[in-house]
């Protein structure tokens, strides 16, 4: 047996036992890092099959991006372990059902694919792709055979990216913004009322009859304690 094929074993046992903590482990942090080890070990059995881009690829996107996004979330929400997997046993034979039929069809594929072919038909493009890289070979046939595919793909993504955005960002109640079409539409009655309103005058008579008061009533009170 080849070193190659025992890594292989190796790799693909530690993927599997990482995917089974994944889905068994209690406590949500522990799976997400389990998810992070699965990931880790496929990116290594890409790297045995020699597609060195799709290993850096899962590894940046999946291992650097999501799963510390997903680690993020875990730690920061206050999640009832007890709550969630209260109802678990309920869901168990609808999940072995979906399981055994996700098996049947991965058995089916494969089974086509390897187990019916007899003789493999030559592959002609090997010698004219042992001088390209298959990161080249990947681009090249993304953006040629399968262009409207990924420009539909690129276009999902899109509209979940506006979507989340839309749903998730909300104006606070205490803040203010600035609403510049309700600025540019707006009236001059809107904003300025003119109110006509008569004058006022005091007469003269009535305004020298308080002035005179005013010190009588200031003098009344002195008066009076100095005669007690």
């Amino acid at each position: 047996m080849e070193f190659t094929t025992v890594l292989f074993y190796v790799f693909a046992l530690l993927l599997t036992l990482s995917g089974l903590k994944v889905i068994t482990s209690r406590n949500p942090v522990a799976s997400a890092l389990f998810l992070v080890l699965a990931f880790f070990n496929a990116a290594a059995i890409w790297m045995l099959l020699e597609a060195e881009f799709l290993a850096i690829l899962l590894v940046l996107v999946y291992v650097g991006a999501v799963m510390v996004l997903f680690l993020f979330v875990v730690m920061m929400l206050d999640i009832n372990v007890d709550v969630l997997s209260r109802d678990f046993k309920r869901f168990i034979p609808v999940a072995t059902i979906v399981g055994a039929i996700i098996v049947v069809e991965m058995a089916l594929i494969l089974w086509h694919g390897y187990g019916a072919t007899t003789n493999p038909v030559p592959d002609t493009t090997a010698v004219a792709a042992a001088s390209v890289s298959n990161t080249h070979l990947i681009g090249k046939i993304i953006y040629t055979d399968y262009i409207f595919a990924f420009e539909i793909a690129g276009l999902v993504l899109l509209v979940a990216i506006v979507a989340a955005i839309a749903l998730t960002v909300r104006d606070p109640k205490d803040s203010k913004r600035q609403n510049v079409s309700k600025q540019v539409s707006v009236r001059r009655q809107d904003r300025v009322r003119l109110v006509k309103m008569d004058v006022v005058k005091e007469e003269p008579e009535a305004a020298e009859a308080a002035a005179k008061a005013a010190p009588a009533t200031a003098a009344a009170p002195a008066a009076s304690g100095t005669k007690s």
